[in-house]
């Protein structure tokens, strides 16, 4: 039996690789005659340099950013030759993919270490730059982004999006002038609006520690960013994901889903006709993994070449209807497996463990 292992990461546990060599521990305890195929993912969130560099090969460039709050943290510019010229991949996460805390410091909290990213690529040589946008936990309106690659304004760019509040007048010129001939393409992992019922700051503020005097704070702050740049862009979908992508899709970035991104670049679409069972995972399982993730994305793979796929999580959040709705025949959860505390101080042997059972289910 051929058997395809393609996990997301496992969030504040486990990387995609480890999680894939998890997976393959569990299964071969129970079928070791099977015939494996790791293939690690990501939806353009943390290790999505490390999939798309043993995915593409190409070499990693040591750099230097700044993190929400100025000081210097190390990151990386994946560069790749392609045939129109050099292409570079970077992950926002790693200059802005900590939690702040309390709501004044993610108030502000700027994306300036994204745009230090982007303007390493570019002195590199890249031709074409890939922002990965998962796991970023600023929500400045790409503001602070604008700010590294050298846009102005009447208010402070760096300063997070309470500056943003009186903000009237914005200058891309050098910014524009910096990135052109430049191709630029976001890897969202959530696409939403920038501000509104279903903006940056309603979606993902909770998620960050706003309260509901915090969100509407910094969705105000986010309705005049998008007054002083341009509101037409500010409210097309897609372009509030991770409140930062619209600092660079004034820039004329394009944006397609992170997973599917990086699913085209390992192959998985081939690898699932290879394959007579799918496996896939994530840290939750739940009803945000409807569109965008890594599980709806190798569902979806796995429908096309009609094999069976399976998920397994650290926890299930769906029942079996909407499940199903999204192409996968069961899930399975390591908390149930082995309950809420090992599944995450033990996560590598909780998911040794669960896919030993998927396993003794599926496996011939």
């Amino acid at each position: 039996m051929r058997v395809l292992l393609a996990p997301d990461r496992f969030d504040g546990t486990l990387t995609a690789g480890e999680a894939a060599r998890a997976m393959a521990e569990g299964w071969r305890r129970r079928s070791p005659d099977d015939e494996l195929d790791l293939a690690p993912v990501a939806d353009g969130g943390p290790g999505f340099l490390d999939v798309l560099h043993g995915a593409l090969g190409g070499s990693l460039l040591g750099v230097t950013a700044r993190d929400p709050f100025g000081a210097p943290v190390p990151g990386a510019v994946l560069l790749v030759e392609e045939e129109g010229g050099p292409a570079a991949y970077v992950e926002a996460a790693q200059a802005c993919g900590h939690a702040v805390g309390d709501v004044d410091r993610l108030l502000s909290a700027s994306s300036v270490g994204v745009g230090d990213l982007v303007r390493h690529a570019v002195a590199a040589g890249a031709r074409r730059v890939v922002v990965g946008l998962g796991g970023s936990a600023v929500l400045d309106g790409g503001a602070g982004l604008l700010a590294a690659l050298g846009a102005t304004a009447d208010v402070p760019l760096d300063a997070g999006p309470s500056a943003l509040a009186e903000v009237r007048a914005v200058d891309l010129a050098a910014p524009r002038a910096l990135l052109e001939g430049v191709d630029l393409t976001l890897a969202v992992d959530v696409p939403c609006t920038l501000t509104g019922l279903f903006g940056a700051a309603k979606t993902l503020g909770p998620d960050l520690g706003l309260d509901d005097d915090g969100v509407l704070v910094l969705d105000r702050a986010l309705e005049a960013w998008a007054h002083a740049t341009d509101r037409r862009l500010s409210l097309r979908d897609g372009t509030g994901a991770g409140g930062v992508a619209l600092g660079l899709v004034l820039l004329g970035a394009g944006h397609r889903p992170g997973a599917e991104l990086v699913l085209e670049a390992v192959g998985l679409a081939e690898r699932c006709r290879r394959a007579d069972l799918v496996v896939t995972g994530e840290g939750r399982f739940d009803f945000a993994s409807r569109a965008g993730t890594v599980p709806h994305g190798v569902a979806l793979l796995a429908a096309a070449a009609v094999r069976p796929c399976l998920v397994v999580a650290g926890e299930v959040l769906v029942g079996s209807r909407e499940m199903r709705a999204l192409g996968v025949e069961a899930a399975y959860s390591l908390v149930d497996e082995v309950g809420p505390a090992a599944a995450v101080d033990a996560a590598y042997d909780a998911l040794v463990r669960t896919a030993e059972r998927v396993a003794r289910t599926w496996a011939r």
